[in-house]
Order: structure tokens, then sequence, then C-alpha cells
């Protein structure tokens, strides 16, 4: 009975303390009611922790292990076209496999490109793949009225300048004003599209008369989709003096190569606009483009991704003067130049988006069955001169290679020479400069 007792008494005590000590009791109640506090912040701390930490582990599995989860969709890093320069640099990967071999899995050959009838402008006006920024920053060529940043994705060394998504938020790249023909190239990257991403989720690339953050009063647009449960289609529009003169959807399955990251080309001749995706051309519109060349400023706009969850990149944004037909111009003077022929950094292999210029060039030989050709490859300064003679001779054979082996001319009728960088036509201390040195000529023999 003494526990009883014991509890009782101690019962009691505890009753009188807190009948006659009112003033004591209610900071006792104070006290507990902010210990209260903090564990409910710790708990919410620990839940705030632990989401992260679950966010956190499927942004590294989208990266490091994709394919883990399968609704998850995550393409590997994809194949660049230009890689740390523009011209006839490329890929720093090497990704891309040489002219005549099968590459590896997942690499499309270069023969799916023989095709190809894209041509880029041969007078760069802009170039950016990011390699003088920081990672973490605003690209320094670029405007916005909302914000964005350098990322690294994986083990790539690639900088990639991922585009905030919003309703009127715009990306300008500091172009010269457009002229009226010339040409767009840039490879583009999405993380976290799923079988839920928006059929509305789309990249916008706009040709505009406003040279802010406004669609204009003259504008041409193609809406390039990302979602993953239907096939969209490349929606395309148009405003000619404030009044839209052309609004329609192409058909287009491009889910699987918007999960690869593909490459997108654009060439404006006047008021004809196209637009490939890899190697597949989907718009040919005569008469989008206004008129006149008032269409003086280049933007892009994402919308309708899901924001933390979705995310698009933007990477070697090129823009040339240019575009046109080479084959008359080698016909009639004899002689062309150009810096579109791109290759993988200090190899000769081809990337296979410019199989668009040999194309031409072969038409031209097998039409004029008398034409012989010296095909002579330039390198910039990087580098020292016997290597960059070297590289620029191989280079020049691996694009004699591509005419043997893709279009069966005769290997007698092509000579092949490399100048290395002693002939530079551009300014080897800046970027631009140096991806004007980066060509390739063909002088009729």
């Amino acid at each position: 009975m003494k526990t009883p007792i014991r509890f009782l008494r101690q019962l009691i005590s505890f009753l009188l303390i807190v009948g006659f000590a009112t003033q004591v009791n209610g900071q006792i109640l104070k006290k507990l009611g902010k210990v209260a506090e903090r564990a409910a912040e710790r708990t919410v701390e620990r839940r705030v922790d632990s989401e992260t930490s679950k966010k956190t582990d499927e942004v590294l599995d989208s990266i490091l292990e994709p394919g883990k989860k399968e609704e998850q969709q995550v393409p590997q890093i994809p194949p660049m076209d230009g890689g740390n320069d523009p011209g006839t640099t490329g890929n720093p990967q090497g990704t891309n496999s040489p002219v005549g071999n099968g590459g590896s899995s997942g690499v499309k050959p270069i023969e799916v490109y023989s095709k190809f009838d894209y041509v880029p402008g041969d007078k760069l006006l802009f170039f950016d793949d990011f390699s003088n920024d920081f990672i973490g920053d605003f690209p320094s060529k670029w405007n916005t009225n909302a914000g964005g940043e350098l990322v690294t994705i994986g083990d790539s060394p690639q900088k990639w300048f991922e585009l905030k998504s919003g309703y009127n938020i715009y990306f300008i790249p500091d172009v010269p004003k457009l002229p009226e023909e010339y040409t767009i190239e840039f490879n583009i990257m999405a993380l976290g599209l799923t079988k839920r991403t928006s059929s509305t989720a789309h990249l916008r690339v706009d040709l505009s008369d406003d040279q802010k953050f406004k669609e204009g009063g003259n504008f041409a647009q193609a809406h390039i989709p990302f979602c993953q449960y239907s096939p969209i289609g490349i929606t395309i529009e148009n405003r000619i003096n404030n009044k839209r003169e052309i609004y329609s959807t192409v058909k287009a399955d491009i889910r699987n190569e918007i999960v690869d990251g593909p490459h997108v080309s654009i060439a404006v001749n006047k008021e004809r606009f196209r637009l490939w995706v890899n190697e597949v051309k989907y718009i040919d519109v005569p008469r989008l483009v206004p008129s006149g060349s008032i269409l003086s400023t280049l933007k892009f706009h994402a919308n309708n991704f899901k924001d933390g969850e979705e995310r698009v990149f933007i990477t070697n944004l090129k823009v040339a003067e240019g575009g046109l037909d080479l084959r008359q111009k080698l016909i009639s003077e004899g002689k062309v130049s150009t810096n579109g022929i791109l290759f993988d950094s200090g190899s000769a292999n081809i990337q296979p988006q410019s199989m668009g210029i040999i194309l031409q060039i072969s038409q031209v030989l097998q039409q004029e069955s008398g034409m012989n050709l010296n095909i002579i490859g330039h390198t910039d300064a990087d580098g020292d001169d016997a290597s960059n003679i070297q590289l620029s001779k191989e280079r020049a054979d691996a694009v004699k290679k591509a005419l043997v082996e893709v279009y069966n001319i005769d290997p007698n009728r092509l000579r092949t020479d490399g100048r290395g960088e002693s002939e530079p036509v551009g300014d080897n201390g800046t970027l631009d400069g140096k991806a004007q040195n980066r060509r390739v000529e063909f002088v009729k023999q």
C-alpha cells in the first residue's frame, strides 16, 4: 500500500502547486508551447528534407541512371553540333562516326543524312556555345525579361543554357539585324519529360519586328512540341501588319528525337521558311515570313513545362547569312568556300548535319561530268602549325571520302589539300573569326 499512498501524496502536492501558483503555471505553459512549436518546426524541416532528398535522388537518377523508372523518359547526352566551336570543329565528345562506319549504338550513320538538303549560311552572324561564360551565370551574349543560367549535364563538358518556362518570357541572343536570307541552327535538350508532359509544352522560335519582349506586329513562329503521349505536330504561325495570315499544325511525330536531344535547322530565304529536325524537313512554307526584311530579331520562348520537373536547354546557336544554292556559284565561278561542313573537335569525323553541302557538290559533279575538283581544308590558329596542316588535310580527305562512298563520285576526279592556319579570312583572336577560318574550299581544276 506504500506505493499508492506515495502516488496520492505526489498528486495532492501537484494539485496544490497548480492551484496556488497561477503565475508560475502560466510561464510553464508558455515554455511548453514554445517547445511544441519548435517540435513542429523540426517535424516540418524533416518532411521538407525528406521531400528534397527524394527530388534530388530523382534528378540524379534521371541523369546518372536514365531509364531506371519506367515512366521517366530522360535523354542521354546527344551528339553536339558545333562542340566548343562553330564551323568545321564539332563535337568535343566525338560521338558521331566517320563516313562509311556504322557508328556506335543509338547514333545514326552518316548515310542517313545523304538526302539532307539543308545548306547553312556562309557568313557567320552569331555563334554561342557559352564557352566564355561561367556555369551558374546568365550568358553574356543574351537578354531576357525573366532569368536563366548556364549548367552542365552529366559528365559532358558542354555548357547548356536552361530556359525558364512561362507566359511572355523571352530569351533574345545578341544577333545583328536579320537579313533577308539566313540560317539558324541549335541543339536542344529536355530533362524530366514523361507521359504526363503537357500537349501544349513547346519551345517557340520567333522571328519578330519587336526587339524586346513582345510578339510584335509582324512575326513568324515555329512551335516545337515536347509532349510524349501523343504526336502533337509542329505549329507555325505568322502575323503581317497585326493580321494573322497563317496558323497551322504540320503532322510530325518527333517524340523520340526530342528525348534524344535533336539538332534543329532553319532556313529563311526572303518569304520562304523551312525547318528541319535532325535530317528530316518538316516545314517548307513559301510565304510565311513578311517581305522586306522587317523581322529583325530572333527570340526563344518556352511555355507550359512543369516548374522544377520538366527542364529545357539550348546550346550551340549559330546564325549565318546566306544559305543559298552553292551549285550555281560553283559552276559559274569555279570556286566555293564554306564553313558549314562541321567536324568533331580535333578530328576529321564529319558531323552528319553537314551533308546538305556535300550533296550539292555531288550534284554539280554528276551534272558536269568533265569537272574535277580540288578540296582544300583550313583550320583556325589553335594548336601548332604542323598539327593543323595534318588536320586540315585529313578533313579534306574525309569530304572526298563522303563524295566517293555516299554519292558514288569517281575518286580520280577529286584532289585534296590541307592549308592549316596559313590562310585566315577572320580574326583568330575572336570566336567568330575562328569559325570563319575553319572552312572547306572546292576549287575547279
